[in-house]
């Protein structure tokens, strides 16, 4: 996973509600997309950032495409934003 590919993917507001949606359990392509008002073309666009940034994985089923959410990159993540905000640390030092 390239961090600056799931910030790339976090930073719009659209691939952020598909990850929320994403939260209730694996969906297919056409259920996120009736939940959006844009063309398929775009919904494919978003689909398809949020696979190159590792958030969410998909399976095909016959025709349908399965979207889940990629736990693992996202606890990555988390820990990594973490760990940058503080942990009690400011400059390397403890906090008191």
């Amino acid at each position: 996973m390239s961090s600056n590919e799931a910030f790339k993917a976090l930073a719009d507001p659209t691939r952020r509600e598909i990850l929320a949606l994403l939260r209730q359990g694996e969906m297919t392509a056409g259920t996120l997309a009736e939940r959006f008002d844009m063309t398929k073309p775009s919904m494919s666009h978003h689909f398809a950032m949020l696979k190159k940034a590792d958030l969410v994985t998909c399976r095909r089923e016959g025709q349908q495409i399965w979207y889940a959410l990629n736990t693992t990159v996202v606890q990555d993540l988390m820990a990594w934003a973490m760990d940058l905000i503080g942990n009690g640390k400011k400059n390397g030092r403890k906090l008191p």
